[in-house]
């Protein structure tokens, strides 16, 4: 079958790139964690001065710090720049030439030689738990991450009896409770439960979001919107742990 190219014009994607405070694209992308609606940093905070509530959907971020719930959106950041090329370096310029008419120092990253090979040299003598903060820009999501108890439900997620057969009775988390990337993967989730449970790698582990199980591939942000929408955090998601043998659930997200 010949491959056939599919052509999508940027003002089709302009309702999920474009600020609706500004009317213009994302610049620094802002995320409100409550309702994943997204703007530019300074349009969020500068609402936010008079507002306590996400102005899409009106909901309330919080009765008096807004600001605690937002994160920058690194990932959108990221798709708004490679679907309009020059935006970052129009935005560049015009902070320099901001600071410049206030008479301000800007400050511009490390670009001569010698810098490059200091700064490389001190990143590869810093120690692994320098890290551990990479992601702590992301928009963050709250899970709760509980066995599924087959006794609580009347029928498998997918109706099938062979797969419930095959479910096998696995331990419970010490802390269910997480706060992570909206980033994560579904893979990530299980190889904590893998490593927590002492799961062994024969057996496979399927997690169950809304009654749906999710594919490992799939971010939690992913999964928020597409099961968890308007719903109050944390988002649940359900594990279960079964033989290898035997069929397999579909994934439904």
């Amino acid at each position: 079958m010949d491959s056939q190219e599919v052509v999508i014009k940027i003002r089709d994607l302009n309702p999920h790139v474009v600020c609706s405070l500004c009317a213009g694209y994302f610049v620094d992308a802002t995320t409100i964690t409550e309702c994943l609606h997204t703007f530019c940093k300074s349009c969020i905070v500068k609402y936010f001065q008079t507002s306590k509530n996400c102005p899409m959907c009106s909901l309330q971020i919080h009765e008096t710090q807004p600001l605690f719930n937002i994160r920058l959106d690194r990932t959108m950041q990221d798709i708004v720049g490679k679907l309009v090329p020059g935006i970052l370096e129009a935005e560049e310029k015009r902070r320099r030439e901001f600071y410049e008419s206030r008479g301000m120092p800007l400050v511009k990253p490390q670009d001569d030689k010698e810098n490059k090979k200091t700064s490389h040299e001190n990143m590869k003598e810093r120690e692994y738990s320098d890290y551990r903060n990479l992601y702590r820009d992301d928009e963050q999501v709250s899970l709760c991450v509980e066995r599924l108890y087959e006794s609580s439900v009347e029928e498998d997620v997918e109706g099938d009896t062979e797969i419930k057969s095959n479910v096998e009775t696995v331990g419970v988390l010490s802390k269910k409770y997480i706060r992570c990337s909206a980033r994560m993967m579904v893979a990530q989730v299980q190889k904590l439960l893998r490593m927590k449970l002492n799961i062994p790698e024969e057996k496979q582990v399927e997690i169950v979001c809304n009654d749906q199980i999710v594919h490992p591939f799939r971010t939690m942000k992913f999964i928020w919107i597409s099961e968890w929408l308007n719903r109050e955090p944390p988002m649940i998601l359900h594990y279960r742990v079964r033989g290898k043998t035997g069929s397999s659930g579909k994934f439904t997200s």
